[in-house]
């Protein structure tokens, strides 16, 4: 069952895409529930992938597909039955894919290499801890490695303390790629990447967190953000 917030929001995505074709905002999402911050509309955005209402799709910036609307929504009035629909909205790059069940027979076992922080950077990567099995459904070509995260720096992409990020190892990135990018050789951070002339700004998606600017050569990207696990 929904919260009224819950089915507030769900309806508000819903109908401003039926109407004009354009997706709400982070910041019109906000307003329109009367909420104080936008943490709370990520914890309902949350709540409603969980329960199965939408889903975030992988590998696309800033999408959400709506799956279902509750029983208790009644159609638009010449509409015989909802179609799930793409919403394009200011709601972070990379976000948690919906749980899906696992088939374990064709799983890879993607090493795990420590921790890596989403806030002020901690030591660089270092040694291999263990194994975590991933779906090749979660994963692009190439060779990945997981890492747990540490902070809080990156909260508005739908990265959280304790997630596990999977990355695809590469040594370059586009401007607006999340990435671990190691900073003179010594600290690693999961971080945006983008590019500024001859500089290189590594930012955070929390408010509370400055963006860094460093010089071309202060900075190596070690690998691309390309899937993430969460466990409850």
């Amino acid at each position: 069952m929904l919260t009224k917030k819950q089915i507030e929001l769900l309806r508000f995505i819903h109908e401003r895409l039926s109407e004009n074709g354009v997706p709400p905002s982070f910041d019109e999402m906000k307003d329109a529930l009367d909420l104080k911050s936008k943490s709370g509309i990520h914890r309902l955005i949350l709540a409603l992938e969980e329960r199965g209402f939408i889903r975030r799709l992988p590998n696309r910036a800033r999408a959400l597909e709506v799956i279902r609307l509750p029983d208790t929504q009644v159609p638009r009035a010449g509409r015989q039955r909802f179609a799930p629909s793409v919403i394009e909205g200011d709601l972070g790059r990379v976000k948690p894919p919906a749980p899906v069940a696992v088939d374990h027979t064709r799983t890879v076992a993607i090493p795990v290499m420590g921790r890596i922080a989403a806030g002020t950077p901690i030591s660089a990567i270092q040694n291999r801890s263990h194994t975590v099995e991933i779906s090749p459904d979660f994963l692009s070509h190439g060779e990945h490695y997981a890492l747990e995260v540490r902070g809080d720096s990156m909260i508005e992409a739908g990265i959280f303390d304790g997630d596990l990020v999977v990355i695809r190892k590469q040594e370059t990135a586009d401007s607006g790629d999340i990435v671990v990018a190691l900073v003179d050789e010594e600290e690693a951070t999961l971080k945006r990447l983008r590019k500024r002339g001859a500089s290189v700004a590594l930012e955070a998606a929390n408010p509370n967190y400055e963006t860094r600017i460093f010089g071309p050569d202060r900075v190596r990207v070690q690998g691309k953000l390309v899937s993430l696990v969460r466990r409850y």
